[in-house]
């Protein structure tokens, strides 16, 4: 069962704050306006952020192991120590993002 903000009559959530680890496992954002998030640590895996934009978005540790981030636009985000593990990034726009020490899909750690 897959959770969708839009149920919820959410179209944007740019700058949204969720902290405290927040659990989004398996949560559907895609296409949504996500720039300028606050996930900091935030539970993503196996979620769904395709074609989401994320510019600017703080993800610092954050779980993303699985994640379906193909075509999501990640310039500037902050994903030092994400873990990325199996994450789909096919399209997806890296530029400036700062990925210190985030688990890249193969496993690798970024340096």
């Amino acid at each position: 069962a897959h959770r969708h903000f839009s149920v919820l009559g959410v179209r944007e959530i740019k700058g949204i704050e969720l902290t405290n680890n927040a659990n989004l496992s398996g949560i559907d954002l895609s296409n949504q306006n996500l720039t300028k998030a606050w996930l900091y640590g935030a539970d993503l895996s196996g979620a769904n952020l395709s074609n989401s934009r994320m510019i600017l978005a703080y993800l610092n540790e954050a779980n993303l192991s699985g994640a379906n981030l193909s075509g999501a636009n990640l310039r500037g985000a902050n994903l030092i120590g994400a873990n990325l593990k199996g994450a789909n990034l096919s399209g997806a726009q890296l530029r400036e993002a700062k990925l210190f020490r985030a688990v890249m899909p193969d496993g690798t750690t970024h340096s």
